[in-house]
């Protein structure tokens, strides 16, 4: 043996070494021999950005999946990367000339652009240093940035390919428009709030009945300078008879239609909406429907135009204050009513979204979704959990066109080139310096630039060198696996999709896996606002990444959001304290010149019960590991391997094993314990390595020849099978053993008394397991004596219980003070069913059940349980006491 390792497990020691090492050693890189290839890319998180507890399970799903592939003999490429995030960088950057007293608009454009390169190189990489600390094997050699020269060349091929196909074009729609950063958003940028308003419910006069008017309702008043008309329902009989009637737009001199079109909901108000078909999305459709010329109202900066009359450079809520008192003054509004209803914020910055009509470019979005449809329905494509599938059909097929175009200065400048001399548009993937219609020199690269969703939806490919024919490209594309949360199925899983089977035939990932949120302990959704945000770094810090990487895998159940519980972090750290402690006393017991020997060609006759026990027992975790795996469930995988390790390996094998480790029984005994023990950990730290990769390749180093344990091949099983008699037999001691300790605890039998224990059976397996494990039988469960006796007739104040091949009977007489026992179980039993009442009555409130969280309703679910088979076991040692 090379070393041994330190008395207690340093995270703050161990973790910098391996990620110095690993990249170091290039432990990343795919190895390009290996047959089959294994290829994950990195949902790229913001240049900007930082570590959040999102990113941080995604990532380690990722990572554990890449480590398993890698050590299975794969080729396994985990692409990383960062985007360039469009309007979050570059708000970020003219936060930063602000500093200094400086606007972007001191700058020509071509400046500031170089400003932003300038502050991506000095601090945009932090995201990818927070990842090297969470352990993440991703091939940083491969590290791509969406604005990199080979991902923009592949973003300006996919526009001209679109826009000759007639599938991107330019023109006037209402979008999702920003006053405050003046630039078009996507409807991912909008976060929508529930927010206390009013509805106000204004008086339209009918042009030439005096003192007659229609009451149209609306929650933005300053918005009904750019009425063009109202509509009805063609079968309401209130409004019929005014067919052909013009209505005075009120504070204006306009007259405006009353119209008539089946999309009005005659049920709803007063059966009566005004059509605004510049400041409304479906006004827009409708205006379109009916022939109507929009009319825009509003400065890009949200002050009314000249549109809007004497009230033109107020801020729409100055206007609308205005508006109403001038209304009011006038005698036409009829009520105000208070009303909470859904309004846009642009979440990066929060301010309120005004629907906008602007001429923008668009991607027609029907063509391509029929692409992702036909991938999924075929199964090339496989949603995990299925159900999202469901959703992802619901989007597809109502999926409007794209608005693409963003005022912005940062991003993929859009590669259309505008002719002053004949208005002639030229789109083209190199520059265009003379217009090819009219040969005029006079011409204008457009000032918009791309949605950061247009070059992200190419990563799955364009990282790889698309559009050059990349040797990566055939051999890693399409990729395995995607991991991503449901919350962007639509605006970039989807759109992948898309962007593969059109450009490349063939859909980029096999697999989708879906995970949920990670919320609070109490179902919350992790907010500033709400002063709940927790930092994965402090977590890290804290109780050690390899800790924080197993809780977040540990507690992901399937289809289900993570509810996290730091308490259970402090458990999954006494985890690794108990694989440090064991492997410490493992490697302790082997001399300096021990040898790792190959376990079944040279020991397998000589094996003893208890090691066939515990090498059947890996096979059994292993069987279940991989089966966990096939379905992606983490979860199970975790508790899987915690199980084995903790429970068979560690509180059964290691002390069943001790008396021969400090050689009681024979040097032949002793060697062999050794090895079993050596052979079984370096197993167990390759099912934990893809969980935890720090503490297991440091405990691995010590048997190492030079390797790595990130390289070593998968652990496999062992040739044992579950019938063999030592197994049986291990299995008959851990059976009485552990009824034993059952009985003990309940009916009080204090650890320092030595119990005489009967077990009352006539199976011949069971006496052959007494006779070679009584010593161990003893120990474990600190008898005076065990004793098989099929013929024992029991007392009154024997406790009894059940084992698979007859009774355990532990006979209480002069063990306890019975009275004493009496009183102290009845205590406890008083204090469970107070609890019992608590939560019977908690699960029984109808509110409750309405608004909590499904998982801590379930949680709940599962104390009342807990408590209920606490009772049950009182209830009966209170029967056995008499």
């Amino acid at each position: 043996m090379k070393k041994q390792i330190s008395d207690r497990y340093e995270p703050t020691s161990v973790e910098p070494k391996w990620i110095s090492l690993w990249e170091k050693e290039k432990s990343f890189e795919p190895n390009l021999k290996a047959g089959e290839s294994f290829t994950i890319v990195l949902p790229p998180p913001n240049v900007t950005g930082s570590l959040h507890i999102g990113h941080a399970l995604n990532h380690t799903i990722q990572d554990i999946l890449t480590r398993i592939e890698r050590k299975k003999g794969k080729s396994a490429l985990w692409v990383p990367g960062t985007d360039h995030a469009g309007i979050a960088t570059q708000v970020v950057v003219e936060r930063e000339l602000a500093k200094e007293g400086k606007k972007r608009t001191d700058f020509t454009r071509e400046e500031f652009e170089k400003k932003v390169w300038e502050w991506k190189e000095h601090s945009g990489g932090m995201i990818q240093n927070q990842q090297r600390l969470l352990g993440e094997s991703v091939d940083w050699s491969r590290s791509r940035f969406t604005m990199d020269e080979g991902l923009s060349k592949a973003v300006f091929k996919v526009f001209k390919t679109l826009y000759d196909e007639g599938l991107i074009y330019r023109g006037e729609r209402i979008i999702n428009w920003c006053p405050k950063t003046l630039t078009a958003i996507s409807d991912l940028e909008v976060e929508h709030r529930e927010v206390k308003g009013k509805l106000y419910h204004l008086r339209y006069p009918i042009v030439g009945q005096p003192g007659k008017y229609l009451i149209v309702a609306t929650t933005r008043p300053e918005t009904m300078f750019g009425d063009v008309a109202v509509a009805a329902h063609p079968d309401d009989e209130r409004y019929r008879s005014l067919k052909g009637a013009e209505l005075e737009l009120p504070l204006t001199d306009r007259k405006i239609p009353l119209l008539f079109d089946s999309f009005v909901d005659k049920e709803f108000g007063s059966g009566l909406v005004k059509i605004t078909p510049a400041h409304d999305p479906n006004d827009f459709e409708a205006g379109q429907r009916l022939g109507l010329k929009p009319l825009l109202v509003m400065n890009p900066n949200a002050t009314l135009n000249e549109n809007a009359g004497k009230y033109a450079g107020l801020e729409r809520f100055v206007a609308r204050k205005k508006v109403i008192d001038d209304l009011q003054a006038l005698g036409l509004v009829e009520k105000i009513e208070e009303h909470t209803h859904s309004i846009g914020h642009n979440s990066r910055g929060g301010e309120i979204i005004e629907p906008y009509l602007s001429t923008q470019w668009f991607c027609k979005m029907k063509p391509l979704a029929e692409l992702a449809i036909q991938a999924v329905q075929s199964g090339e494509t496989e949603f995990v959990p299925k159900l999202w599938e469901k959703t992802f059909y619901e989007w597809m097929n109502n999926i409007r066109d794209w608005c693409i175009s963003r005022q912005l200065w940062w991003g993929h400048r859009i590669p259309a080139y505008h002719c002053k001399n004949c208005k002639h548009i030229e789109v083209s993937e190199t520059k265009v310096d003379h217009c090819p219609k009219c040969n005029s020199t006079e011409v204008e690269q457009d000032t918009d630039v791309l949605d950061t969703w247009f070059s992200s939806q190419l990563w799955p490919f364009s990282t790889l060198g698309w559009p050059e024919n990349t040797e990566d490209l055939k051999k890693f594309y399409p990729t395995s696996v995607l991991v991503t949360g449901f919350d962007i199925i639509f605006f970039w899983v989807a759109r992948m999709i898309m962007m593969g089977k059109k450009f490349l035939g063939k859909a980029p990932f096999q697999k989708v896996i879906i995970h949920g949120l990670v919320r609070d302990k109490e179902g919350k959704k992790f907010s500033k606002s709400v002063g709940n945000v927790i930092d994965p770094l402090d977590m890290m810090n804290k109780y050690g990444t390899d800790s924080f990487r197993f809780f977040l895998a540990a507690t992901l159940p399937e289809a289900k959001d993570v509810l996290f519980d730091e308490s259970r972090l402090d458990g999954y750290r006494s985890f690794c304290n108990k694989i440090w402690n064991s492997s410490r006393f493992i490697l302790m017991n082997l001399d300096a010149d021990w040898k790792l020997e190959d376990l079944e060609s040279k020991y397998g006759s000589k094996l003893e019960p208890m090691d066939k026990w515990i090498l059947h027992r890996f096979n059994e975790t292993l069987t279940n590991y991989e089966k966990a795996y096939s379905k992606f469930l983490f979860f199970e995988m975790a508790s899987q391997i915690y199980d084995f390790v903790w429970g068979d390996f560690c509180d059964w094998y290691i002390e069943l094993v001790k008396p021969r480790i400090y050689g009681k029984l024979g040097e032949g005994s002793q060697e062999i314990a050794k090895q079993v023990l050596a052979s079984i950990l370096i197993k167990a730290l390759g099912l934990l390595h893809p969980f935890m990769p720090f503490l297991t390749e440091e405990i691995y180093e010590v048997f190492s020849e030079g390797d790595f344990l990130i390289q070593t091949p998968f652990p496999t099983s062992y040739n044992v099978s579950s019938g063999d008699e030592g197994v049986q037999k291990t299995i008959i001691l851990q059976d009485v053993v552990t009824q034993i300790r059952v009985q003990r605890a309940e009916n009080g039998v204090p650890l320092d008394k030595k119990c005489k224990v009967i077990l009352k059976s006539s199976e011949p397996l069971v006496v052959s397991a007494v006779k070679d494990f009584e010593f161990s039988i003893i120990q474990l469960a600190r008898l005076e004596s065990i004793e098989v006796n099929a013929n024992y007739i029991g007392e009154k104040t024997d406790s009894v219980g059940a084992f698979r091949f007859g009774e355990v009977i532990l006979p209480l007489a002069g063990m306890i003070d019975f009275e004493k026992e009496r009183a102290r179980i009845d205590k406890e039993l008083q204090k469970l069913i107070q609890e019992e009442e608590k939560l019977a009555s908690k699960l029984g409130n109808e509110n409750f059940i309405a608004k909590a969280n499904p998982d801590v309703i379930e949680k709940e679910k599962e104390k009342l349980k807990t408590v209920r088979d606490k009772k049950e076991v009182l209830q009966k040692g209170l029967e056995k006491l008499g």
